[in-house]
């Protein structure tokens, strides 16, 4: 379900907005204020992906997160972390950062019910949706691609290989390069395809100068939001609130 029929349907179900929150990696403090207050204020939360990694409580994250999924209370976007946490679940072979990856492995070890945790994670991630759009919003973690407009996500995306429509969803326009500090060299030029009147919410890419979501227009009329502002990484949490 997607356009205007996600907002009719979530205006049936007695929500007045959305709360638009973008990577976690593991801030459960900032994360809690966040579902909470969506909760009291009748939101439904839409979390942009990468719930864990870096962060000081990535188990804690989790739970909260799956306490919103079990109300019926909002979702989750489908990360590049997502996936690759899901990834080393399930035994396959992933590169692994010592204060990324390889801190959420440890936490889940060390949670009482980190098997649980770690089990009920493989199963989510197996079926967020890589992108979703609500209204003239289209909610995805890494970056847009016009196809978005015209399917809905696969189902299982977080389950296989990423097809190309999938890629840009999870890490978004890559050149196959890498910069000084490591990380891949990134390009914004899919903000230009955005049409008129669409506005696309992202995270992946902190882009923030001052601590509050980065917005860019697009020659074709469009807009991006950047929400992430490095929550997890030294930064802190941020979210927006949209009226349905």
């Amino acid at each position: 379900m997607t356009g205007a029929k996600a907002v009719a349907a979530l205006r049936a179900r007695g929500f007045v907005g959305l709360r638009v929150v973008p990577d976690v990696h593991g801030d459960a403090t900032g994360f809690a204020h966040a579902i909470h207050g969506a909760a009291a204020a009748g939101l439904y939360v839409v979390q942009l992906g990468d719930l864990t990694d870096y962060g000081p409580d990535s188990p804690e994250v989790l739970r909260l997160m799956f306490a919103v999924l079990d109300a019926g209370r909002g979702q989750f976007i489908l990360g590049n972390h997502d996936h690759k946490l899901r990834r080393a679940l399930v035994g396959q072979r992933v590169r692994m950062a010592t204060e990324g990856l390889g801190r959420t492995l440890e936490q889940l070890g060390d949670a009482p019910d980190g098997e649980a945790l770690a089990q009920r994670m493989i199963d989510e991630v197996a079926k967020a949706p890589a992108w979703l759009r609500i209204g003239s919003w289209l909610f995805v973690h890494g970056g847009y691609h016009p196809g978005m407009l015209h399917s809905e996500a696969p189902p299982h995306a977080g389950a296989t290989k990423p097809e190309p429509v999938v890629t840009r969803a999870l890490f978004g326009q890559v050149t196959g390069r890498t910069r000084q500090d490591g990380y891949p060299e990134r390009l914004v030029d899919w903000v230009d395809r955005i049409p008129a009147g669409m506005t696309v919410y992202c995270g992946h890419d902190r882009r923030s100068l001052d601590g509050r979501p980065f917005v860019q227009a697009g020659i074709a009329g469009g807009r991006a939001v950047f929400m992430d502002t490095g929550a997890g990484k030294g930064g802190h949490l941020s979210w927006v609130d949209l009226p349905l």
